[in-house]
């Protein structure tokens, strides 16, 4: 697959799982605000029924405290001015005949007269709707003289007594149970100054965003608020849809899981065009060798070759500089591998000088350096420099660090390379190879050790290999059980350090 199907692949699948999150926590967020504005509605229902039930309750209590007037005062004195209009002797019903025949008129003194049964029908009519218009009036008017005293009255009263805490408890709770609302709460009472009156224990530590008000007495002349509050509020409103968290929980792992997959799917992209770089690579590495090697071989089958002792000398140089070039191109890719696998099994560890094997590789290696008019250093600082490794690995790895110095120098500048031992760490052996080639850029740092990994050199086009050096070299180091990193400024020197453990801290480590 193209790179481009990839990404296009990924955009649409992108947009196809946002807009599926956003519509998922867009419809969470809806529903969090329906439950709300439900239970608000419930509350604040339950609130106007209480406020309600308490100016009922208010209005009782003044009704029954006039009855209770009425009734202990003295019968006498309320039934004195009608014994002069009341006949008691003629009729069952202590009512006279003469008694109602005086209805027909009003007294004088404002009493409600009734027609006379003796006038026509149409002024009894008349009559009778002036009479129960002029009852209504009068009703009404102490009906009105009633309410104000209530109004008056009422606020003469304690609040405690007209809106009892445990009456309201009582009331709230049934109330709140009646409309679907069953959590624990707090409710506290406030004059209209808002200081408090009187409250629950645990309303204080209801949030105020928590809380109802709704105000209590409001046709009196004193006003107070009722505030109600719920401390399990918000996990009452979550948990009503608790059914969606899984579904959007679902989601977000399915597109960590989409992320991961792209993001594979890139790395082995990645690997596999590294991987046919390599193949394309080490073909042309290992071709130059062979075809060198094939045309010397017919050269020797020349007879005017073969007469000629230079030629031939020449020749077999060429034919053993060739091989050993080809031998050091099949060592690389063995190395491939050795990164692939885990396993130490197949080396041979022993304890050896790292000064020596060093000088070893530096003889070796000089004769290259010197070729480019450069110059290869070595000072070994390190008195103890004795480590547990495999030989030929640990070789092979100092090898690479230097090869690879040499094959990134700078034009200009003659190739000037030191390696150092030291001992600045305790139990640990310190090497520094260090070069003045075109250095590192940070991108360059941060991914110099990844295998087939290799080092942009611009136009340059003699820079060979397969990308295995150094990915080979921190292998190999991490199996030894150091430490390497590098330091690096572009166009001007690269310095890598390895640190390993000295032989002796070793054994210290294994006997304690």
């Amino acid at each position: 697959m193209k790179k481009s199907q990839i990404w296009l692949l990924t955009v649409v699948m992108a947009i196809t799982f946002g807009a599926l999150l956003y519509f998922q926590i867009m419809y969470l967020e809806n529903m969090v605000k329906m439950r709300d504005g439900q239970f608000s509605e419930n509350v604040m229902r339950s609130l106007y029924s209480t406020s309600g039930y308490l100016e009922r309750q208010e209005t009782l209590h003044f009704l029954e405290e006039d009855a209770n007037t009425i009734l202990k005062a003295d019968p006498d004195e309320d039934f004195a001015g009608q014994e002069d209009n009341t006949d008691w002797g003629d009729t069952g019903l202590g009512i006279s005949v003469t008694g109602v025949e005086d209805l027909s008129e009003e007294n004088t003194q404002g009493q409600l007269r009734f027609p006379s049964p003796v006038q026509n029908v149409g002024s009894r009519y008349r009559n009778l709707q002036e009479a129960l218009r002029t009852q209504y009036l009068y009703q009404r008017g102490l009906l009105h003289e009633v309410i104000l005293t209530i109004l008056h009255d009422s606020g003469k009263r304690p609040v405690v007594e007209r809106a009892d805490s445990t009456i309201l408890r009582n009331y709230l709770t049934s109330e709140l149970a009646r409309n679907g609302v069953e959590l624990p709460f707090g409710f506290a009472v406030f004059d209209t100054r808002s200081n408090l009156i009187y409250s629950t224990e645990d309303f204080q530590a209801i949030p105020e965003k928590d809380t109802y008000t709704v105000n209590l007495f409001p046709n009196s002349d004193t006003h107070y608020s009722l505030t109600v509050g719920f401390p399990t509020k918000n996990t009452y409103i979550f948990s009503s849809v608790r059914f969606i968290i899984p579904t959007l929980a679902l989601s977000v792992i399915l597109l960590v899981v989409f992320i991961f997959t792209i993001v594979l799917t890139f790395h082995q992209k990645k690997i596999t065009e590294m991987r046919t770089d390599f193949i394309n690579n080490m073909t042309h590495e290992l071709k130059t060798p062979i075809s060198t090697i094939s045309l010397s071989a017919q050269m020797l089958e020349d007879e005017s070759v073969k007469k000629s002792p230079a030629t031939l000398r020449h020749l077999a140089g060429i034919i053993a500089e060739e091989s050993k070039r080809l031998r050091f191109q099949v060592e690389k890719v063995l190395q491939m591998s050795v990164l692939d696998k885990n396993s130490t099994s197949a080396l041979s560890f022993k304890v050896v000088d790292a000064n020596d094997i060093i000088a070893n590789v530096v003889n070796t290696f000089k004769i290259k350096v010197e070729r480019y008019g450069g110059t290869l250093q070595f000072v070994p600082e390190a008195p103890d420099a004795e480590i547990r490794v495999d030989e030929m690995q640990f070789t092979n790895v100092i090898f690479n660090l230097l090869d690879n110095a040499v094959k990134y120098k700078r034009d200009d500048v003659d190739p000037s390379l030191s390696i150092r031992t030291l001992d600045t760490l305790k139990g640990k052996l310190v090497i520094k190879v260090r070069d003045n080639g075109i250095g590192l850029r940070k991108d360059d740092m941060k991914r110099i050790f990844d295998k087939f990994y290799r080092v942009s050199t611009g136009n340059r086009h003699d820079v060979k290999g397969f990308g295995l050096g150094l990915a080979y070299v921190q292998k190999m180091v991490s199996i030894f059980g150091g430490h390497i990193s590098v330091e690096s400024e572009y166009g001007k020197w690269t310095e890598f350090t390895i640190t390993l453990p000295l032989a002796s801290a070793s054994r210290t480590d294994t006997l304690t």
